[in-house]
């Protein structure tokens, strides 16, 4: 069998499909797949072949490839009948419902600007997003519709508004989802030439000072994720093949591959959720949603539609796997399991090698919403005999190791992780300064510690960032503290996360109250309901007599803050 260096040559040759060739991009030099497709738009429009298949399940909800194109017509000429041009943002609001993909993928046809809302933000949030954006459409479930809709919206750029999976009446002006699609279904789709370099998607990440950032996407950005992903699919079955002087196999039919079913848990909101999107619908499979992860309802799933794939944080994949009903029952159809947003532990990996007997290939990949998902991956044989590494660089991606001083560190050393590539996105929207500070000749300077051992393999070890990776989501501790403090009897805190066995981490506060003063922990999350979203709340807040540790800069010592209060 070929080495995973020979298949790469093989497979990234000039003449190959996923040649590698060299173009400029934003000033920088940078290598690419000239074969990808050009855009999102042309993506969509390549799977216009697929007829009635099932495309997206929800539930008892199931909507073909051919219904699909048809609902995504139909909002793609809406969407410019109400003055959405080229470029303008359109934001969605909802959680994992089928109307999520259809409006994805009118706005990438029309070469709009998806807007990702958060649905776990509540209103001051989410109207910060969409006045941040500029966005003057909104695509929103009933639920967060009831956030914003009233005064809030009158205060924003928004001039259209369609609602969907709403019972009441709607404000004045505003449509429903079944209106739009009861109407006629046009031909085509609007024509709209759409480059490479365009913008594609605004998803918004925190900042360690806590204001969101948004960070630009463009077509070249997902299509280049898509085509990573297939592309590493191709490895595995290059570097599994036998080799050509060996003796010829009995003859055997050949089995036709597997149609990718995804159990998608991933919120798509996030960049993870993004992908699936993009990936599932590219390579022709189904996705397959819930309203709320539950792990018995997702085994019913998994048997019900033969899933094939599942994909989401490792909290989710753990509680899938450790449900008490889960023996007995049949996944003989999955083949992969997905897992990211957060370190996925050893013993995780561990679990589905003992208990699948190797025909479940695990995946694990890192990168961040400013790498437009993952940029380094880690899946098949390889995880296994490296469960604690992220994997190995995509094809185009480069990865340095660098120091506090600017320059690179001693191979095996510890460094902050930078990577540059197609990957990356053009920076952050309005925020010149914070893309100047994040972004340095192209390469992105991730705040994730790590290292690169002998083999080429990449190993994230800690975080520099300021920040709880709760469950998958990034709660940054400085917008927890800023709101703490707006408590009248709070005269010091400092927010760090302390271990949680199923999350990964949960967010803690350490409080110091002003004398006099008799605040406790249950008042405090009270006090914090509507200043925040319920994941960034402290589930933990301990109150101290004593200052808090500080070094000489005055810099509060959160690991001696974690250790103190991580349970024994």
């Amino acid at each position: 069998m070929p080495t995973r260096d020979e298949a790469l040559a093989m497979l990234t040759a000039p003449g190959s499909p996923f040649e590698i060739t060299e173009t400029e991009v934003w000033g920088e030099t940078i290598r690419v797949y000239p074969n990808a497709p050009r855009s999102l738009r042309a993506v969509w429009e390549s799977t216009s072949q697929h007829g009635d298949i099932p495309f997206l399940v929800f539930h008892d909800e199931r909507i073909t490839f051919t219904q699909a194109h048809a609902d995504v017509r139909r909002l793609a000429h809406r969407l410019q009948a109400a003055g959405v041009v080229k470029g303008d943002r359109v934001a969605i609001g909802m959680r994992n419902y089928p109307e999520w993909v259809i409006a994805f993928w009118a706005c990438q046809s029309i070469g709009a600007i998806v807007v990702s809302l958060n649905a776990w933000w509540i209103g001051s949030e989410l109207e910060y997003a969409l006045a941040d954006s500029g966005a003057t459409a909104l695509l929103i479930d009933g639920e967060r519709y009831e956030r914003v809709r009233g005064e809030m919206l009158s205060r924003l750029p928004v001039t259209y508004v369609l609602v969907t999976r709403h019972d009441g009446e709607l404000d004045a002006g505003h449509e429903g989802w079944s209106d739009v699609m009861a109407g006629t279904d046009p031909e085509s789709l609007p024509y709209v030439e759409i480059d490479p370099e365009d913008d594609s998607t605004i998803l918004y990440t925190s900042g360690t000072t806590g204001v969101p950032k948004g960070a630009v996407g463009s077509h070249r950005n997902h299509v280049t994720n898509i085509t990573n992903t297939v592309f590493n699919g191709a490895l595995q079955m290059v570097m599994a093949a036998p080799p050509l002087d060996s003796p010829p196999a009995e003859a055997t039919p050949a089995a036709a591959p597997a149609r990718t079913i995804a159990l998608w848990t991933f919120p798509f909101f996030h960049i993870a959720g993004v992908t699936g999107i993009c990936v599932v619908t590219a390579t022709a499979g189904a996705l397959v949603t819930m309203y709320k992860f539950d792990p018995a309802e997702a085994l019913d799933l998994i048997e019900r539609e033969k899933v094939t794939v599942i994909a989401g944080v490792p909290a989710v994949v753990k509680s899938l796997l450790e449900h008490p009903s889960a023996t007995g029952r049949d996944l003989s159809t999955l083949a992969g399991i997905s897992q990211g947003g957060s370190p996925v532990p050893p013993d995780s990996i561990a679990k589905i090698e003992s208990e699948f007997g190797g025909k479940v290939a695990p995946a694990n990949g890192y990168g961040l919403t400013e790498t437009t998902s993952a940029v380094i991956a880690n899946s098949g044989a390889m995880y296994f005999a490296k469960k604690d590494s992220v994997g190995l660089p995509m094809p185009g991606t480069d990865v340095r190791v660098v120091g506090e001083d600017g320059k690179d560190v001693a191979p095996g050393e510890v460094g902050e992780l930078w990577v540059r590539g197609p990957n990356n996105v053009r920076g952050y929207w309005n925020k010149p300064e914070e893309t100047a500070t994040a972004f340095t000749n192209g390469w992105f300077h991730t705040g994730d510690a790590g290292r690169i051992d002998e083999d080429g393999f990449v190993y994230v070890v800690d975080r520099i960032k300021d920040m709880v990776l709760r469950g998958g989501e990034n709660v940054y501790c400085a917008e927890v503290e800023a709101s703490i403090f707006e408590h009248p009897d709070v005269a010091d805190v400092a927010v760090f996360g302390v271990p949680h066995d199923r999350l990964g981490e949960e967010v803690a506060a350490a409080v110091i109250r002003r004398p006099g003063t008799s605040v406790g922990e249950a008042e405090l999350q009270e006090y914090l309901r509507d200043k925040l979203a319920a994941f960034k709340i402290p589930s933990l807040v301990v109150f101290r007599d004593s200052e808090l540790p500080r070094n000489a800069t005055g810099k509060v010592l959160k690991k001696d803050l974690k250790s103190e209060y991580t349970p024994r």
